[in-house]
Parts: structure tokens; C-alpha cells; sequence
């Protein structure tokens, strides 16, 4: 009884010959693979004909050359090293890596056929371990080529990175120039929209079975992934997991529908992303970067709900944050419900729900009659009362002198 040999550890022979051999010239055939490949999948014509006579049959030859080698058992790490660097240049150049498999798999096919197209009955069992062996070379050739476009694309990526990283801490710190802007490749545009943006938490993120800071760099990502879409490379964004500040040219933003792509960005994250939006020349980017996250506290302490807001729409709050003795004036209205912290809670949530009453109750987990009483209890308490417009006025802007006076609500997510 006789003991088989491996696949890897015996020549593979179709009709008394190595089945290598049966390939003939290697140079000829990646020609005739290429005419193939023109004719049957390229015929769009997707490439210039420089790439194809070129570039495709350079791919083709350099993995037809390791496809005989390897069904000849020669599987050296040198050759495997000349098709990751010709991967990488492939890349550079800008070959689709969808068309570099498909030459690859057209060449095998055609290696393929033209060793089966030899073989007798008696090599049945040789034909069983090439079709073996040449899965083992897709594979190989495949993953080589597929780690090789991952690499050298993620250093283009890196590089652009740095560079908007760079110029956008130019362009908040007031230090940009026309040396810089050449240096990193980005156009410097006249003006901008400025962005300041406070994402939350996912709610993953306090999954115990889960790690917290994988899961906030996932939200980070999509974030990034969507404002790519939206914007292309124009946007110049510094964001962390907890927010930060975009800048896109006025070009290439369209404030109107600004409103649609923080709402984008909020589905992208699954979570209700805060955003203000204040619109800046280039030299004045700093100072309008400090009025977009000082709106952006704004909305943090007074926790208003997901979405755009603009200086307009915060005009009235903005003023009433600036020092002086009317916003300790304002902030001491809210002294008498420092006892009621439920009452005070009740009049933040039902601000920050936009004065919807039966929001504010399911909120609270509370009956809408109980909202009613204790606006009753607010107005007793303060002499303003929140049922009525000159009351609710007087107590929102109290509500926002106290948040700058006590440092309620916490701090914003500020990346600068």
C-alpha cells in the first residue's frame, strides 16, 4: 500500500509534463489574456488604451510568471514580494483594484484551460490536485494584491489627513497662509461656514459588554464616512469621538439645507447631533470659531434637542450670556426654586422640548394636569408665570443667565 504525497510536496504532471510548461510563453499569453480581457469584460472602456496595452498586461504577465511558479512548487517569498510592489505602483497610478482581479482571474482561467486542454483520462488526478493548487494561487495572488492597495491607499489617506489637520489648525488659529496652503495641497477658500458640532454618546458606548472606546471611534468614523459624502474632500474638519469644528467653503455648502446635513450626520452617528452654524471670511475664521461653540454651549446648557441652530436663533440667549448686573439680575429669578429641584428640572425639560407640554410629560414620566401644577407652583414661587409669553420669556432668559452663573449643564464637547 502505497502512501500518497501531498499536493505541495509532488509535481504536478499533465500528459508526461510539468503542467507549467503547457502555459507556453508567458509574455504571449498575458497579450492574448488582455485581448480577452478587453473584448469580454473591459468593453466600456473604462481605461485608456495606455493601461490596458500597458498596466493590464503588466498585471497579467507579473501574475501568470507567479501562477507557473507556484504549480511548480515554487512559492518563494521574493515573488510574492515583486507582485506587492507592482500591487502598490498599480495603485499609485490609480488602477481600479476591481480591475486588477479581473485580469487576474482572467489569466488563471485561461492558464487554466489551456492545461486541462492537454490532459487525458489518466490524468484525472492530477487535474483534481491543479484545480487544488490553483485556488491556492487566487488566494494568494488575490489577498497579496487586495493588502497591497490597503496599504498604499492608507497612506494617501494619512497624508491627506495630516494635511487638512495641519491647514485647519492654520485656519482657527489665524496663522494660515498661501506658503501653507500649496504645501498641503488644499485650496484655501475666501470664505467659509463654520461648524461647531457636540455628538453624544451612543448608547452602546455604556454597554458594559462592550468597549467603550472601540465603540466611539465606530460613531467617529461614520461621522467622517458621511461628511466625505456630503461635502467630498472640501470640508476641513477637527473632530473628536465628542464633537469639534468643520469648515466647508461657502462654494461648496448650501446653507439652506444646512438643516438636511446635520441630520444626515445625526443618522450616521445614531445618535442627535447639536450643531450651530455661523458663516466667516477666512482672516475673521478664529473669532467666528468662538462664537460657534459659545452658541454650541448655549444649546448644551440649556440641553435643547438634536439639530441645526443659527445666531439667529439664538440671538436673545447669546446676549444674555455676555457679564454685567443684568445677568445676575436674570439669574437670581430661579433663587426660590432651589428648594423645588423638581420644579426647576420641570421648566429646563420643558424649554428644551421646545414648550411642548405632553413631550415634557413623558419625558418626566408624569401626568400632563402634573406639568400644569407645577408651572402653577413656578409662577407662585417667581412672580412669572410660565403659561404666559412675557412670564416664559422672563424665565427661559432667567434659566439661561443661571446656567453661565452656577455652570450647570456642563461644559460642550470643543475640539479646536
Amino acid at each position: 500500500m502505497t502512501i500518497e504525497q501531498p499536493v505541495a510536496e509532488r509535481d504536478l504532471v499533465v500528459s508526461g509534463r510539468l503542467a507549467s510548461t503547457h502555459l507556453g510563453d508567458v509574455r504571449t499569453m498575458s497579450r492574448q489574456v488582455v485581448r480577452h480581457f478587453v473584448s469580454t469584460v473591459a468593453t466600456c472602456g473604462t481605461l485608456p488604451g495606455e493601461a490596458i496595452s500597458g498596466d493590464v498586461t503588466a498585471v497579467t504577465r507579473v501574475c501568470l510568471e507567479l501562477a507557473a511558479r507556484m504549480l511548480d512548487g515554487d512559492a518563494s517569498p521574493e515573488k510574492s514580494e515583486r507582485l506587492r510592489t507592482a500591487a502598490a505602483e498599480w495603485a499609485r497610478e490609480g488602477i481600479p483594484i476591481d480591475t486588477i482581479h479581473h485580469a487576474v482571474h482572467e489569466g488563471l482561467k485561461m492558464a487554466f484551460d489551456r492545461i486541462s486542454a492537454n490532459a487525458t483520462v489518466r490524468d484525472y488526478q492530477s487535474m483534481v490536485d491543479i484545480a487544488r493548487r490553483f485556488l491556492e494561487i487566487v488566494d494568494s495572488i488575490t489577498s497579496t494584491v487586495a493588502l497591497a492597495y490597503v496599504r498604499e491607499l492608507r497612506g494617501v489617506v494619512n497624508e491627506h489627513h495630516t494635511a487638512v489637520h495641519t491647514l485647519t489648525s492654520a485656519l482657527l488659529g489665524g496663522h494660515s497662509s498661501s506658503t501653507m496652503a500649496r504645501e498641503c495641497g488644499i485650496a484655501v477658500a475666501d470664505s467659509y461656514h463654520v461648524l461647531a458640532l457636540a455628538v453624544p454618546p451612543h448608547r452602546d458606548e455604556s454597554d458594559p459588554a462592550l468597549d467603550r472606546a472601540v465603540v466611539a471611534r465606530r460613531k467617529l468614523r461614520r461621522v467622517q464616512a458621511e461628511l466625505a459624502r456630503s461635502c467630498g474632500d472640501h470640508a476641513l474638519a477637527l473632530l473628536s469621538v465628542d464633537g469639534g469644528t468643520v469648515l466647508i467653503p461657502e462654494e461648496h455648502f448650501d446653507p439652506e439645507r444646512a438643516d438636511e446635513f446635520v441630520e444626515r450626520l445625526s443618522a450616521a452617528a445614531q445618535v442627535p447631533i447639536r450643531a450651530t452654524l455661523v458663516h466667516s471670511d477666512t482672516d475673521d475664521i478664529p473669532a467666528s470659531a468662538d462664537r460657534a461653540h459659545e452658541l454650541l454651549d448655549i444649546v448644551q446648557r440649556l440641553d435643547l434637542v438634536g439639530g441645526l441652530y443659527r445666531f439667529e436663533d439664538l440671538a436673545l440667549e447669546y446676549q444674555l450670556t455676555r457679564p454685567g448686573p443684568a445677568r445676575a439680575s436674570l439669574g437670581a429669578v430661579l433663587d426660590p426654586l432651589d428648594d423645588s429641584p423638581e420644579l426647576l428640572e420641570t421648566l429646563r425639560v420643558h424649554i428644551s422640548n421646545n414648550l411642548n407640554r405632553q413631550r415634557t410629560a413623558r419625558v418626566l414620566y408624569v401626568h400632563a394636569n402634573t406639568i400644569d401644577h407645577r408651572f402653577k407652583r413656578i409662577g407662585q414661587l417667581t412672580g412669572f408665570d410660565p403659561g404666559q409669553v412675557k412670564g416664559l420669556w422672563y424665565l427661559r432668559s432667567a434659566l439661561v443667565a443661571r446656567s453661565y452663573r452656577t455652570g450647570a449643564g456642563g461644559e460642550p464637547a470643543r475640539t479646536r
